[in-house]
């Protein structure tokens, strides 16, 4: 289980001292935990944790962005160390092509004809690609194929 695999790697870091790894996995065990706590829930299960994990990599990009602009090169140094941490608990990630290949497959499956049965191809290419994909790459192509007419 995921959760089980961050607090076995929490510990080793706490072992070797790794300060950045190991403060990091605290704090995803404690967003681990409230959101377990919000859920009245014992152990969330490797989704809603993958789940916690994206929202985690959300707020290093937003802030590595926000550091840059303000040019804090050294603090957007450590969200980025941080943020190469996370994704090692994420599934690998497709490429925008086997997204493109993925989708284009449901569009045919389900019959889709426009953007009005966008949810519906949504819905399938959240269940068939899930956490191999940024939601926001899904969605831009899906947009893109049911309606050429689409720009980013």
């Amino acid at each position: 289980m995921l959760e089980e695999k961050i607090l076995s790697d929490y510990k080793e870091a706490m072992k070797a001292r790794d300060a950045v790894k190991s403060s990091l996995l605290s704090c995803v065990r404690a967003e681990i935990m409230n959101t377990a706590l919000a859920k009245k829930k014992n152990n969330l299960d490797d989704g809603e944790v993958m789940s916690v994990i994206k929202k985690q990599i959300k707020q290093h990009q937003d802030s590595i962005e926000q550091f840059k602009k303000g040019n804090r090169n050294d603090l957007a140094e450590k969200e980025i160390k941080e943020l190469a941490i996370l994704e090692l608990y994420l599934p690998a990630q497709l490429s925008e092509a086997e997204v493109i290949k993925a989708i284009e497959e449901i569009i045919v499956q389900t019959g889709a004809s426009g953007i009005k049965d966008m949810g519906k191809v949504m819905k399938e290419a959240q269940a068939k690609i899930g956490a191999s994909a940024d939601g926001k790459l899904i969605s831009e192509i899906v947009k893109n194929k049911l309606n050429p007419n689409f720009t980013k």
